[in-house]
């Protein structure tokens, strides 16, 4: 499943993951402060694609905004990402 994402939605994942029941915006600006900005167009439609794959729970917050819950399957995901990066790193680095 890891190998399925791309590098960006890994990214939404880790921050997800981070955060308790985010917003759209709160990911956004999140990963903002680490990557540059981040469009709108292309956070909206990769947090529906980790929903739609069960990595990332949506629900409706205040009548106006979604949040977001990473799910067990996307911890277990995060968690195989980070033994294999872990295996390709000579000596533990």
């Amino acid at each position: 499943m890891m190998f399925d994402l791309t590098g960006f939605q890994r990214d939404l994942l880790y921050v997800t993951a981070g955060l308790e029941q985010p917003s759209g915006q709160t990911i956004k600006e999140a990963l903002s402060e680490d990557r540059g900005e981040v469009n709108p167009g292309r956070l909206y439609p990769n947090l529906d694609t980790l929903v739609e794959r069960s990595l990332v729970e949506k629900g409706e917050q205040n009548g106006r905004s979604n949040y977001y819950q990473i799910t067990e399957k996307g911890l277990e995901t995060i968690r195989s990402r980070r033994e294999w990066e872990d295996r390709q790193l000579p000596g533990g680095v």
